[in-house]
């Protein structure tokens, strides 16, 4: 019996510590065969950012794969997430990137991420003949999928694996086309993080700024950094007056030391000017290397409290760690996201509606209560009316209850004919026209 062959996409290493934790429980099956791990530098200029695999954690996670490969190296010089096959060319560039693997008529399973935009979707499209799993993208899970799907692909969708980060909220990401989710167990995960270094003492490569001596007043403190200018949601400088925000409020808080954690394709433009900013503060700012987990992080330092706009790592800081968290910017992201159908509304949603809103003066405005489950199916189906006609009368029903409040955009339920903008009619989605144009555009795809 011919070995199998299971070819894994990632291209951070908090994805690849989720695959970690869903193969050490079992969700591939045994290991009796080939198990690839093909990596991606999706960042803006990936000649200049350490690659997943380059990166001091990664060794943890390396035993689990027989081999590693460069998507980045096998495009070159074209940037993974720009780069797909024209049509006429699928069928040769498919036979040449198996034979570069060595995979022969496989692979037998076909793993991926973010499986609507490329990378991962012009592998989806080339290797045509195999199942593919999906795995999370964090908070993104909870939200629609982002563009339609040619059917040749969504048709081979087994599953979707997730981290629980949000108890009781069912992802909403492929479930038009009726792929089942399936939990990646905390447990499973935070052993996996257990194995991946965390910071330095003091500082992870960053360096400090303020006063070199000292107890921190109230206990560390950690700041999120993520990269909200390179997706054009707010200017470099408004980005850089959101870090100052949280540093300023964390400091009235009484915090006198602090960890700034980057995105890892941030760049170092923020650190830079933060540390302008604690050095007037007279707060001593460490700064975790760009390449450090947030939740390694979290594991070693068990900060007092974590800040952030809206990233992912607030929750599992939250779910998995037990730390207190909260949020800054969220009201600022929600009316910049544009268009709608932005793919971060929902990790937005989710954070500003469920934690805690740092004030300037350092303390903490809990939100007011809400039934996130339909606050994310109501914006879900806002975002996405075509592909989930079945959410209009729940999306109806909670903005009846509730108002538009901040989470939706007024031009957007005039456009859907949904109250209080419009009186009630059908969605674009609805019906059998709605139907056949879904599958035509799926097919054409």
């Amino acid at each position: 019996m011919t070995a199998r062959t299971q070819l894994f996409y990632a291209s951070t290493l908090f994805g690849a510590a989720t695959l970690a934790a869903a193969l050490d429980e079992g969700a591939f099956g045994p290991r009796d065969g080939r198990r690839i791990l093909l990596v991606s530098n999706n960042a803006a200029v990936p000649e200049i950012t350490p690659a997943l695999d380059e990166a001091p954690g990664f060794a943890a996670l390396r035993p689990r794969f027989d081999e590693v490969r460069s998507w980045n190296e096998i495009v070159a010089p074209m940037h993974p997430s720009d780069w797909r096959a024209r049509v006429i060319e699928v069928p040769m560039t498919g036979r040449l990137l198996r034979s570069h693997l060595s995979l022969g008529d496989g692979p037998d399973e076909l793993v991926v991420e973010s499986v609507a935009v490329p990378p991962a979707r012009t592998l989806a499209g080339l290797l045509r003949d195999c199942p593919v799993t999906v795995y999370s993208d964090g908070l993104m899970s909870y939200g629609p999928t982002r563009d339609p799907l040619p059917a040749e692909i969504a048709g081979r969708i087994t599953r979707l694996l997730h981290l629980d980060l949000v108890p009781g909220l069912a992802p909403l990401l492929l479930s038009e086309y009726g792929v089942p989710a399936r939990t990646v167990s905390g447990e499973s995960f935070l052993r996996v993080l257990g194995g991946i270094p965390g910071p330095e003492d003091g500082a992870a490569g960053g360096g400090s700024a303020g006063p070199a001596g000292g107890e921190a007043g109230t206990g560390p403190a950690m700041i999120l950094g993520q990269y909200l200018s390179a997706l054009g949601v707010v200017t470099p400088e408004e980005e850089d007056g959101l870090h100052a925000d949280m540093l300023r409020a964390l400091a009235a808080r009484g915090c006198e030391s602090v960890l700034f954690k980057p995105h890892p394709a941030a760049g170092r433009r923020h650190a830079r000017r933060l540390r302008e900013v604690a050095a007037g503060l007279g707060v001593r700012l460490s700064v975790a290397g760009g390449t450090v987990p947030a939740e390694s992080c979290f594991a070693a330092l068990r900060p007092e409290l974590v800040v952030g706009c809206f990233s992912t790592a607030l929750l599992t800081a939250r779910r998995h760690f037990g730390l207190e968290a909260a949020t800054v910017g969220g009201g600022l992201v929600l009316e910049r996201l544009t268009p709608y159908e932005n793919s971060n509304r929902v990790p937005v949603t989710i954070t500003d509606a469920l934690l805690p809103r740092l004030r300037p003066d350092g303390t903490l405005e809990q939100p007011p209560p809400v039934d996130v489950r339909a606050l994310v199916r109501a914006v879900g189906y806002c975002m996405q009316s075509e592909s989930y006609p079945e959410l209009r009368a729940e999306a109806a029903a909670y903005l009846d209850a509730h108002g538009p409040d901040r989470y939706f955009k007024r031009q957007r339920l005039t456009a859907l004919g949904l109250p209080p903008a419009g009186p009630a009619r059908p969605g674009p989605g609805s019906g059998t026209l709605g139907r056949l144009r879904r599958r035509l555009s799926q097919a054409l795809s």
